[in-house]
């Protein structure tokens, strides 16, 4: 989603990247198939997996996403602090403009 890979490429074999990363196979594979499930990689018969063509509105949707899960998390772990709303906009706001 960051554009480190580009469109077409392919991804480490699931063995291999699972080697490299020390984790196990079925961890590997369970993670490339949820990115296939997503959209965004593709399995190619007898050559792995490649990066799919991705539209922007997707990208944008998939950031979304994930930012909605930090921002629930945050709250969750806010309201366990006692931080009020009030507190918890101030300390987004600053954050943000850092």
């Amino acid at each position: 989603m960051n554009g480190e890979l580009t469109e077409g490429e392919y991804l480490p074999s699931i063995r291999g990247l699972a080697k490299d990363l020390k984790i196990s196979v079925i961890t590997t594979m369970k993670a490339y198939e949820q990115l296939a499930e997503e959209g965004l990689i593709s399995a190619v018969q007898g050559k792995g997996y490649v990066v799919n063509p991705q539209d922007r509105e997707m990208v944008r949707e998939q950031h979304l996403r994930q930012l909605e899960q930090h921002l629930q998390n945050a709250m969750d772990s806010a309201k366990l602090a006692g931080v009020s709303q009030e507190e918890l906009i101030k300390m987004i706001t600053v954050l943000y403009e850092v």
